[in-house]
């Protein structure tokens, strides 16, 4: 049977609905689990899921289609070839806290609509929101052969994995907790998406606009209280516009209000590393409340501030003399997933993108283009594998099936060929692929 379903897409407009009818219970979850404003929930984790939605109900019917393969070869004359999408079968997610509504609903909303059956692990740090969100999802139209979530515990993970049974695994978080997973699923060989820390870089050039740059690091350093895996950890300067930029970015974030940290033992350890910054010749950029944020300037670059390995609304500023620096030290870093370049000579930083490392560039912008419901995201190396969201999410929910159908009378022989029949095509060969 093709996929997507008609009572799948149903679905997913019915779950869409769903969502807007409820938004008030949603604030109210995620404002008591996650000390969240109202409107920062409504704009970075509700629209996204919602125009998720609205995407998949018009696009996966073409996406999924049954599709022929582009060309042919002269010798499979009268053969017909399609490739179809079938769903991979059972999905397990292991929900993330930072975004509980848009991740854990466009990984759900994708893998349904592909036609499988979902089992989620909720986080143990928003149980309450996803699994309201779970519940809006079963009263939709989903039975319970579906969907079904399991506790929100960690044992619970864990024991979703070792159980087996799952054709494929999703999960979004930190690096060492994905390569655990991965080694677990290795065993019995199931496949899956890990979506894990970026800890990347945001490279502002020599032409550099540094207001706009500050504004848009600003924007994404204190969005969700620094609590966004593709939110930049470090600004790679040009040393022209370095003065300007930390002017621009003080101004900036002193627009801003404090949120909430979610986990206290994270923003313990890195004041602790900042103050061990601080030993070895780091400073704080003068005028910014620590209460919203921290940047650090001249912090070494070897350390773990400056490496990302956190998840606070913590940005090391780092001065560089060239556009050629800044790349190379954006490469030094292990990690990649987001990397925003601010320039006002765009053409050459697409031209020049592919070079970065990452799956998602954005080019005088920081995470808000990424919200595209057609865009895809994924890692790369320490950042994770496989990709979610978009088009390329949609059909990772899927494999393909190579369909090869030959007719009766025109079919190329299979008898032991003759000499003749040997040298004539040896010299077909030779004349048509010379």
């Amino acid at each position: 049977m093709p996929i997507p379903e008609k009572n799948d897409l149903a679905w997913v407009d019915a779950f869409r609905r769903a969502v807007v009818r409820d938004l008030d219970t949603l604030y109210d979850l995620t404002e008591q689990e996650l000390g969240r404003d109202r409107f920062e929930t409504l704009t970075a984790d509700i629209v996204p899921l919602l125009a998720a939605c609205k995407w998949t109900t018009r696009q996966a019917v073409k996406i999924l289609r049954t599709k022929k393969p582009v060309g042919t070869s002269l010798w499979q004359f009268g053969q017909r070839h399609r490739v179809h999408r079938v769903p991979l079968g059972t999905v397990g997610i292991i929900a993330t806290w930072n975004y509980p509504i848009q991740l854990l609903g466009i990984q759900l909303v994708h893998a349904i609509a592909a036609g499988n059956r979902v089992v989620v692990k909720p986080s143990e740090r928003t149980p309450r929101t996803q699994e309201h969100l779970l519940r809006l999802a079963r009263g939709a139209g989903l039975e319970s052969n579906r969907l079904r979530w399991t506790e929100p515990t960690r044992d619970a993970g864990q024991e979703l994995i070792e159980r087996g049974g799952l054709d494929h695994v999703i999960f979004t978080g930190s690096t060492p907790v994905g390569r655990s997973i991965a080694s677990r699923l290795a065993r019995t060989l199931t496949p899956s998406t890990l979506e894990l820390s970026g800890c990347d870089s945001a490279l502002v050039m020599r032409d550099a606009d540094p207001r706009t740059a500050a504004a848009s690091i600003a924007f994404a350093l204190t969005l969700n209280a620094g609590q966004t895996c593709m939110a930049p950890r470090r600004a790679i300067v040009h040393t022209d516009v370095h003065d300007g930029f930390l002017a621009s970015l003080a101004e900036e974030i002193g627009k801003r209000q404090s949120a909430p940290v979610v986990d206290p033992t994270e923003q313990s350890r890195v004041n602790r590393l900042i103050d061990d910054a601080a030993q070895r010749g780091a400073r704080r950029l003068d005028g910014v409340d620590p209460g919203v944020c921290q940047v650090l300037i001249d912090c070494p670059r070897d350390h773990e501030i400056a490496r990302g390995e956190h998840f606070t609304p913590t940005l090391a500023v780092l001065r560089v003399g060239s556009n050629d620096e800044a790349r190379e030290l954006h490469a030094a870093f292990p990690q990649h997933l987001a990397v925003s370049v601010f320039s006002r000579d765009a053409r050459a930083q697409r031209l020049a993108s592919p070079a970065l490392g990452a799956t998602v560039v954005t080019i005088n912008d920081c995470v808000v283009p990424t919200g595209h419901p057609g865009l895809s995201i994924g890692g790369i190396g320490p950042s994770g594998w496989g990709l979610s969201r978009g088009s390329e999410g949609l059909l990772a929910m899927t494999r393909p099936v190579f369909v090869s159908c030959t007719p009766k009378r025109l079919r190329i022989p299979t008898d032991p060929p003759t000499a003749k029949v040997r040298a004539g095509v040896d010299a077909f060969v030779r004349r048509r692929y010379r």
